[in-house]
C-alpha cells in the first residue's frame, strides 16, 4: 500500500490546497497542508529512452521554429530560457490529462507547495475545486476569513482580483488568491444561479479548527469534526471518551463543510465502530489492482448506539471516506446533502531536486465498491439548507438530526 500522508492528503486533498495556501484533500484547501491525499515519491532513476510509439518530430519542429521566427511584442524583450519553455511544455502535458489535481510544479511553484503541506501559510481559509469545470467553494474553514466575509459552500469563482477562472487550474487560482495578511483579494461570486456579486476578503493567518463537542436537548451528543489533521484522531478518541462518559446513547457527527484531511485518520475513526478488518475504503489504481484500507476493530459501541452523520456539498475527500464506510456497514444513518465528490489519490513525485510532480495515482472507492469522484455520498434523508435558514440562523439538517434520533430512542423503549 502506499506510503500516504497521514490526510489527508489534502489535498496531503480535496484538496485539496486550503486558501491559505495548501491542500488538504487535494481538493484544496486555501489555508492548510495537503495530506491525506498525496504520498511523496521520489525519481530515483531516470530512463532517458523515448516511447517507441511516440513521434515527438512535431515538437522539436515547433521548438525550431519558435527559435527562428518568434519575436516578443506584449510589454518585454527579453527571451524566455530554454528552461521555461521546457517547464511550460511540461505544465500543457499535465493539463492535457483533463485532470485538475495532476500538476507540474516548476521550482518556484514546487517550493511554495512543500511549504504549503508544511502547514505553515496566510490565506483566506477555504477550500476550493473544479466542479464541472468551474471553480468551486468547496467549503469555507470555520472561523477563517472567507467565512466571516460571509462564503459559502457551492460558490462558484468566475474571477479573482481582476482575472477570469476560466480554464484556470485549482493551482493557479490558489496561487492567486492566497498572500500576506492584511492584504485583500476580491472574488467574484456567483450563488445559486444568481446574478454575479463581489466579495472581498482581508487575508490572515489561518488557524484550522479540527474539533468540538456539545451536549444537545434530550441527552444527544454532538461531535463537529472539522477537518481530519494530524491531531484529529487523539481528539476524536477524546471526544468519544466524552461522549461514552456522558451516559448518552444518541450522537451526531456532523461533518458538514469538512474538506478532508489525513487518510489514515479517517481510518482511524471508523475503527472506533467497526470489527477489526471491515474495509474502510478501497483504492483502484485503473489497472486491475486494488488496495483496501481495514479497520482496526477498535469497535467499542454495541448495537444500541444511535448514531447520525451530518454532510453536505462541503464534506470532501476523507469525510467522504468516513461517512461512506460507517453507512454501508449500517453503522450510521446519513442526513444533509449529497457530498462534494472528492474521490482522488494524489502522488507527489521528486522530478529534479527543485522540480516535483503531484499526479493521481487512484481513485476511493466506498467498501461496496462506489466511486466517491462519480457519485459523491447520498445522504439516507436528503435535507436542503435555504438561503432564508442561513439568514435565520436556522439548521433544518440538526433539526431532522435531532428528530430521527428521538424516534430512534422511542423505538427502542417501544
Amino acid at each position: 500500500m502506499k506510503n500516504f500522508l497521514a490526510s489527508t492528503t489534502v489535498t496531503l486533498v480535496a484538496i485539496s490546497l486550503f486558501l491559505i495556501g495548501g491542500a488538504f484533500s487535494l481538493g484544496n484547501y486555501v489555508g492548510q497542508s495537503q495530506a491525506a491525499t498525496v504520498s511523496f515519491a521520489s525519481i530515483t532513476h531516470r530512463n532517458t529512452d523515448k516511447p517507441s510509439d511516440v513521434d515527438f518530430s512535431l515538437f522539436w519542429k515547433v521548438w525550431q521554429t519558435l527559435d527562428e521566427k518568434y519575436v516578443a511584442t506584449h510589454g518585454t524583450t527579453t527571451p524566455v530560457s530554454n528552461e521555461v519553455r521546457v517547464y511550460g511544455a511540461i505544465e500543457g502535458m499535465t493539463k492535457s490529462l483533463g485532470d485538475p489535481y495532476t500538476v507540474f510544479f516548476p521550482p518556484e511553484e514546487s517550493k511554495a507547495f512543500e511549504e504549503e503541506i508544511s502547514g505553515n501559510f496566510e490565506g483566506v481559509g477555504m477550500e476550493v475545486g473544479l466542479k464541472e469545470k468551474i471553480l468551486t467553494v468547496i467549503a469555507p474553514l470555520k472561523g477563517a476569513p472567507a467565512e466571516r466575509a460571509g462564503i459559502q459552500t457551492g460558490d462558484q469563482i468566475i474571477k479573482i482580483d481582476s482575472k477570469t477562472t476560466t480554464d484556470m487550474s485549482t493551482d493557479q487560482a490558489i496561487k492567486l488568491i492566497r498572500g500576506a495578511k492584511g492584504t485583500v483579494v476580491t472574488l467574484t461570486i456567483i450563488r445559486s444561479n444568481g446574478e454575479p456579486f463581489e466579495v472581498k476578503v482581508i487575508r490572515d493567518v489561518i488557524n484550522v479548527p479540527t474539533l468540538s463537542t456539545k451536549k444537545l436537548d434530550n441527552g444527544v451528543f454532538l461531535i463537529q469534526l472539522y477537518s481530519f489533521t494530524g491531531d484529529s484522531s487523539n481528539l476524536f478518541r477524546g471526544a468519544l471518551r466524552e461522549f461514552m462518559l456522558s451516559k448518552s446513547d444518541k450522537l451526531i457527527l456532523d461533518l458538514r463543510g469538512n474538506p478532508g484531511g489525513y487518510l489514515n485518520a479517517a481510518v482511524e475513526m471508523a475503527s472506533w465502530f467497526l470489527p477489526q478488518g471491515k474495509v474502510v475504503v478501497r483504492e483502484d489504481y485503473g489497472n486491475g489492482t486494488e488496495d483496501t484500507l481495514k479497520s482496526k476493530g477498535y469497535d467499542i459501541f454495541t448495537d444500541k448506539l444511535k448514531f447520525v452523520i451530518l454532510i453536505d456539498g462541503g464534506s470532501a475527500s476523507a469525510s467522504e471516506i468516513l461517512a461512506g464506510a460507517l453507512h454501508e456497514h449500517n453503522k450510521a444513518t446519513l442526513v444533509g446533502e449529497k457530498s462534494f465528490g472528492k474521490g482522488s489519490v494524489q502522488e507527489l513525485v521528486q522530478v529534479t531536486p527543485n522540480t516535483s510532480l503531484k499526479v493521481t495515482i487512484a481513485r476511493w472507492l466506498t467498501p461496496k465498491g462506489i466511486s466517491i469522484s462519480d457519485n459523491g455520498i447520498v445522504p439516507d434523508v436528503v435535507v436542503p439548507v435555504t438561503a432564508d435558514d442561513i439568514k435565520n440562523k436556522k439548521d433544518p439538517q440538526l433539526d431532522k438530526a435531532l428528530e430521527i434520533l428521538n424516534l430512534m430512542g422511542r423505538a427502542h423503549q417501544i
